[in-house]
């Protein structure tokens, strides 16, 4: 799955490994991510659930508010992974409680899941929610001077498809993105047939319609590309190839690999709770660090 474009044969043998691989962590991801929530400090900020953005059901954000703001307040925008098919806000309150008390307000979105809504419904979405953020910011207490956003997997692509994409999306808040953190994103592979995630593209439309790597323009946002050295799921194809894309167009990209991670653990190692032990919290506070100083 995600992996770069491969001949057809090489994928077929590898695919049911990788669906099995996958669904396996997700299954032990969903439990790890129910304690790791259960275990997280309530201490250092505020939360408020359910924030509708649209009117659809899965149209909500749960906002996580520091106590302690940064210069300008910055606004971290998050987009959970799980192949456009699982995943729920619900299950990363540690993701908001890991910024939160490092001076960020963190609004942790839902979005619409294959297969019964495909691209780009996903990346509708979250327009919608940044435009409604933007539109609310005064009554939610909130800042969108300075924006980061956010993804791990799925929500990497969703976040970098977001500005990247073949029918630009009316942002009112574009120029005000500071830069996209991309967790273990696919940003460039074929999932013409993909096990895990073939149900979330329209298959008579190519890659190439699709992907952010083809739609990549010039602009001032800082792009950090996060990889797990141990990630058998996205291969490191899309954010070496996507890294490369970017400079060449004259943008700004640091391509990021965390050592001791897989595709799944790499988020589960923000947490507070296991962040001392690996390199992912310290190395995305070190690129927040340069786009927001205390």
């Amino acid at each position: 799955m995600f992996n770069k474009i491969n001949p057809w044969s090489k994928r077929l043998q590898h695919s049911l490994e990788l669906a099995k691989a996958l669904y396996r962590d997700f299954r032990i991801y969903d439990f790890g991510s129910y304690a790791l929530n259960r275990l997280t400090p309530k201490k250092g900020y505020s939360v408020q659930n359910n924030i509708a953005y649209g009117l659809k059901a899965r149209h909500r954000l749960d906002l996580y508010r520091t106590s302690e703001p940064r210069v300008q307040r910055p606004l971290i925008v998050f987009v959970h992974g799980g192949a456009w098919m699982h995943g729920d806000k619900k299950d990363y309150g540690f993701i908001g409680e890991a910024f939160a008390k490092e001076g960020f307000d963190v609004a942790v979105i839902n979005y619409h899941l294959a297969p019964e809504h495909i691209f780009p419904a996903s990346i509708d979405d979250l327009s919608l929610a940044l435009n409604y953020l933007t539109h609310s910011q005064q009554k939610l207490k909130i800042e969108v001077e300075n924006l980061v956003l956010m993804g791990h997997s799925a929500g990497a692509f969703n976040v970098m498809s977001a500005l990247y994409h073949p029918t630009p999306y009316s942002i009112q808040v574009r120029e005000n993105i500071r830069a996209i953190v991309g967790l273990a994103g696919p940003y460039h592979f074929d999932y013409k047939g993909d096990p895990l995630c073939a149900d979330a593209f329209d298959q008579d439309v190519p890659y190439q319609q699709v992907m952010p790597y083809y739609f990549v323009e010039h602009n001032q946002v800082k792009h950090y590309l996060f990889t797990a050295n141990n990630d058998n799921i996205v291969g490191f194809s899309n954010s070496d190839e996507l890294d490369q894309k970017l400079k060449a167009l004259g943008n700004h990209s640091q391509l990021i690999q965390i050592p001791r991670v897989g595709h799944i653990t790499m988020i589960g190692s923000v947490s507070s709770l296991f962040s001392r032990f690996f390199k992912t919290k310290a190395e995305i506070m070190r690129v927040l660090d340069e786009i927001s100083p205390r």
